[in-house]
């Protein structure tokens, strides 16, 4: 997804409106072998010309920030930028941060209680077009999915997809992996993925990444 080589450092773009957090993350990346941090700035409007300038591969993002928020520069950084992927880490963990994140195009969610390990785990997948949330983001997203059905959804689903393909597509965005979608559901693993293999070819998904965008914007995984 990106131009970098093999052997070749990510490159990470830091984005927190605090110094102190910005020079901490600076700090705290430069102990990581495989990361290269290419710049560190203070609002999203910075952001999105820093990623215009620097090409970074990586963007590590805060939400709360002034003159531009993260939920913006991630929106405007995944249109104009598709090879940067935009990695939030911010002390937010409620629902609508969340949602609003992965629909603008963040393809991971830390909070800052997240350590060196996990970060440096997130800045790989993120740069690979994996999707990754921390057990906190998770356990939201998981609970979210457990709360009842609202009495009517809609009758049309998006691009041709069945019920049970939107479903297992709802799934994924909230972050479950094969193994969860299938005990949710009551089927195998295999049945699963040939749902996942549908419903990949009809929304030209090519990683669950993209699907897990496309079900937020399509309303597929969003929170009651």
């Amino acid at each position: 997804m990106s131009g970098q080589r093999s052997g070749d450092p990510i490159r990470v773009l830091v984005v927190d409106d605090q110094q102190i957090m910005r020079e901490g993350l600076v700090a705290l990346l430069g102990l990581v072998d495989e990361v290269a941090v290419v710049g560190a700035v203070g609002d999203g409007e910075q952001a999105v010309r820093a990623v215009a300038d620097l090409t970074p591969e990586v963007v590590l993002m805060d939400l709360r920030m002034p003159v531009l928020d993260g939920v913006e520069a991630t929106r405007r950084i995944a249109e104009r930028h598709p090879a940067t992927a935009v990695l939030v880490l911010t002390t937010y963990a409620d629902d609508e941060s969340i949602v609003s994140a992965l629909r603008a195009g963040a393809r991971g969610y830390l909070t800052k209680d997240a350590g060196r390990v996990e970060i440096a785990a997130a800045i790989r997948a993120a740069a690979a077009g994996q999707s990754t949330f921390d057990a906190t983001v998770s356990q939201r997203l998981v609970a979210a999915l457990s709360r009842p059905e609202p009495p009517s959804r809609p009758a049309t689903r998006p691009g041709g997809l069945t019920g049970r393909e939107a479903e297992v597509l709802g799934l994924i965005g909230r972050g479950l992996n094969n193994a969860e979608i299938a005990a949710a559901l009551f089927v195998g693993e295999a049945t699963v993925k040939t749902h996942i293999n549908n419903a990949f070819a009809k929304i030209g998904a090519r990683n669950r990444a993209d699907a897990v965008r496309y079900a937020y914007r399509h309303g597929l995984a969003e929170p009651n």
